[in-house]
C-alpha cells in the first residue's frame, strides 16, 4: 500500500507586497482593497425549464420530476445534506504563478496559499487542453474535446455552435438532477448560437458577424441549455473579443453599439491582446472580474437566504489572468511585478472574497471549493514577466499555453472540504480537469450514464486521504491547439507526444519564444518521448533509445481513439 498524500507546510509569499494590512473576523479580509465597490442586489433569470424530451430522459436517468423542472421543489432536495460545490476556474494562470507552487514567485497570492493549507494541493494536475475552449468543454462533460466535431478550436465573437451536444449530460445537469441549484458567472467560451434578423445562425468569428446579431432573440446553446439555472457573463474571452457585452441568462440586455476605442485603454506590454470589437455602454474592460465577483457573491447570499436547505453548484469563471492584463483601479500598483502581477493579485483577491462570503454565510464547512486554471501562461506574459520581473509563471516546466510540453497544461489544482479533505496535504496523483465529473458523480452516488464522461476518473479516494494500491488513472490524454492533430499521452513517468514540435507554438519563428527553443535530440523520430522522473524539463527525446515505450504508448493512444474513451 502506498499513500497518495503527504503533509507539508505551505509557504505564503508576501515579500513583494506593498504594505498590506490584516484584520477583521475572516482571514480572507483585505482592508487595503475592501472599499472597491458597493454591493448591489442582483436579479437573476428564472430557473430554466428543460425541453420535454430532454426532461423525460433525465427523469429516467436520475429520477427528478419529468415535468422538466430540475429544481421543482428547492426546499426538498433529493439528497439533503449534500455539500455545496464552488469551482473557480482561472484563465491562463500558470503553475508558477501561485506562491504555494513556486517559492520563487514574485507575486503575492496569500488567499490561494491559505486555501492550499486548508485542503489539498495537487502537484500533477492537468488541463485537458492547452487552450481554453476545449478545456472548458472537458470540465463540463468529462470528455476530451478532440472527441467531438470542432473540439480543437477556440471561439470568438459570434462563434459556435456549442461543442456540447444536446444528448450529452453535463456536470451541472448531473448536479441539477440531484436537487442542486446551479449557477455560472463569468466566461463561458464553449460556443453559442446567435441569430441574425432573418433567424439564420451566425456561427462566425468577426466584427461584421457581431454587427449582424439580432439581440432581441434568445441565445442558444449557452449555460441555461446545459444545466445551469442562472448565468451572467460573456460568450468568449471577456476583454479580448469581438463582442464586449454581458449576457444575462440567455440574452444580452444592453447590446453593444459602438466600436471599442483602444486609445483610452492602458498601454503596457500586457495590453495588446484585445480586438477592436463592438462594445456595450456598461462594459468596462478594467472592471470585468469585479462584476463577476459581485454576481457570484449576490447568488451566494440570495440562495442561502431563500433556499438554505438546497445544495448549490457555483461555477465562477474568471477573466483573470488572460491578456490583456487590465487590473481594476483598486489593484494597480499593488505588487512590484507590474500590471500582470497586479492582475494575478486581483485574482487572488477574488478567491479570498468568495471564501470570505462562504465564511460570512456560515456555509464554508459544508462547501467543497475547487480551484484550477484552463491552461498554462500566455507567451507575452511569460516573456515579459521573465525579462522584466524575474517571475516565471511556468516554473519549473518547459512550455507555455498551446504547447503540449508540461508548461502548457500542468496547472494549479487546490481542493478544500473541511472535515473531509485533509488539511496541509499535497497529492502527486495524476489527474485532469476531466476528472471533476466522475469525482462529483461518486460523491453523489450517481452512476455515470453511458456515452458520457468518457475520460473521467474519480479522485474522491485521494481527496479523502485514502491510501490506494496503484494510480487511479491508467493513463492521461492531452491535446494541443488543433484537436486530434496534436495529441499526447502520459503513463507513469513516461510521456509521449505523438508529434514533433510543441503542438501549438512555433518556437523557430516566434521572436518571444526563440530564446527558449531547445535542440531536438531526435528530429528523425515521429514523436517525442520524455522520462519526466529523470527529465522533468523535457530536454531529451528518448524515442530512438526506447522504441518499445513509444510503441506501447502509441498503441494505448490508438486504442483510446478507436474506442472513443479512456475510462473503462
Amino acid at each position: 500500500m502506498r499513500s497518495r498524500t503527504s503533509c507539508r507546510t505551505l509557504v505564503n509569499v508576501t515579500s513583494n507586497v506593498k504594505t498590506m494590512q490584516t484584520g477583521g473576523i475572516s482571514p480572507y479580509s483585505s482592508p487595503t482593497i475592501m472599499p472597491l465597490l458597493s454591493r448591489t442586489s442582483t436579479m437573476f433569470h428564472s430557473p430554466i425549464v428543460i425541453g420535454t424530451s430532454r426532461a423525460f430522459c433525465l427523469a429516467i436517468l436520475f429520477g427528478f420530476p419529468a415535468d422538466g423542472h430540475a429544481d421543482a421543489n428547492p426546499n426538498q432536495p433529493s439528497n439533503p445534506g449534500q455539500p455545496n460545490i464552488v469551482f473557480i476556474l482561472a484563465d491562463d494562470l500558470g503553475y508558477g504563478d501561485v506562491g504555494c507552487y513556486n517559492p520563487e514567485s514574485k507575486i503575492p497570492t496569500p488567499n490561494l496559499d491559505r486555501l492550499a493549507t486548508q485542503g489539498m494541493r495537487f502537484t500533477d494536475a492537468h488541463s485537458p487542453c492547452t487552450v481554453c475552449t476545449p478545456t472548458r468543454f472537458s470540465l463540463m462533460t468529462g470528455a476530451m474535446g478532440f472527441r467531438v466535431p470542432n473540439g480543437g478550436r477556440v471561439f470568438s465573437g459570434a462563434g459556435g455552435p456549442s461543442l456540447i451536444a444536446t444528448e450529452r449530460i453535463t456536470l451541472p445537469e448531473l448536479l441539477q438532477a440531484d436537487g442542486y441549484a446551479t449557477a455560472c458567472f463569468g466566461k463561458w467560451h464553449i460556443g453559442l448560437t446567435f441569430r441574425d434578423e432573418a433567424g439564420n445562425p451566425i456561427h462566425h468569428d468577426s466584427l461584421e458577424s457581431v454587427k449582424r446579431i439580432d439581440y432581441s432573440r434568445r441565445i442558444e446553446g449557452g449555460p441555461l441549455d446545459h444545466g445551469f439555472d442562472r448565468f451572467f457573463g460573456t460568450a468568449c474571452c471577456p476583454t479580448t473579443d469581438w463582442l464586449y457585452a454581458y449576457i444575462d441568462g440567455d440574452r444580452i440586455p444592453l447590446p453593444p453599439t459602438v466600436q471599442l476605442d483602444k486609445s483610452v485603454l492602458p498601454k503596457h506590454p500586457y495590453a495588446n491582446d484585445n480586438r477592436a470589437g463592438w462594445v456595450a455602454s456598461d462594459f468596462d474592460l478594467e472592471e470585468v472580474d469585479l462584476k463577476f465577483l459581485e454576481k457570484s457573491q449576490a447568488f451566494l447570499r440570495d440562495h442561502t437566504k431563500t433556499n438554505p436547505n438546497q445544495p448549490f453548484f457555483l461555477f465562477h469563471s474568471t477573466q483573470a489572468v488572460h491578456l490583456p492584463s487590465f487590473p481594476a483601479d483598486a489593484f494597480k500598483g499593488k505588487t512590484e511585478s507590474g500590471p500582470h502581477g497586479d492582475f494575478i493579485f486581483e485574482l487572488d483577491y477574488v478567491v479570498g472574497e468568495l471564501m470570505k462570503t462562504l465564511d460570512d454565510l456560515r456555509i464554508a464547512d459544508n462547501t467543497i471549493v475547487m480551484f484550477s486554471s484552463d491552461n498554462g501562461p500566455e507567451v507575452p506574459t511569460i516573456y515579459h514577466m521573465r525579462q522584466d520581473h524575474d517571475h516565471d509563471g511556468a516554473r519549473p516546466w518547459r512550455g507555455v499555453k498551446r504547447d503540449n510540453w508540461e508548461g502548457g497544461h500542468r496547472v494549479p489544482m487546490i481542493v478544500r472540504w473541511p472535515g473531509h479533505v485533509p488539511e496541509h496535504t499535497t497529492s502527486d496523483e495524476l489527474t485532469s480537469l476531466t476528472d471533476v465529473y466522475a469525482t462529483v458523480a461518486e460523491l453523489l452516488s450517481v452512476s455515470i450514464p453511458n456515452k458520457n464522461a468518457e475520460d473521467s476518473f474519480s479522485m474522491l479516494p485521494v481527496l479523502r486521504g485514502e491510501a490506494v494500491d496503484a494510480p487511479i488513472r491508467p493513463y492521461l490524454l492531452q491535446q494541443g491547439f488543433a484537436g486530434k492533430k496534436w495529441l499526447a499521452i502520459r503513463q507513469g513517468k513516461w510521456k509521449y507526444l505523438a508529434h514533433q514540435g510543441s503542438g501549438g507554438n512555433n518556437y523557430a519563428t516566434h521572436k518571444m519564444l526563440q530564446p527558449y527553443q531547445l535542440p531536438n535530440t531526435a528530429p528523425d523520430a515521429p514523436g517525442q518521448l520524455f522520462d519526466l522522473e529523470n527529465d522533468p524539463g523535457e530536454t531529451t527525446n528518448l524515442s530512438n533509445e526506447r522504441p518499445e515505450i513509444v510503441k506501447e504508448l502509441q498503441s494505448l493512444l490508438n486504442a483510446s481513439l478507436a474506442s472513443g474513451r479512456s475510462r473503462p
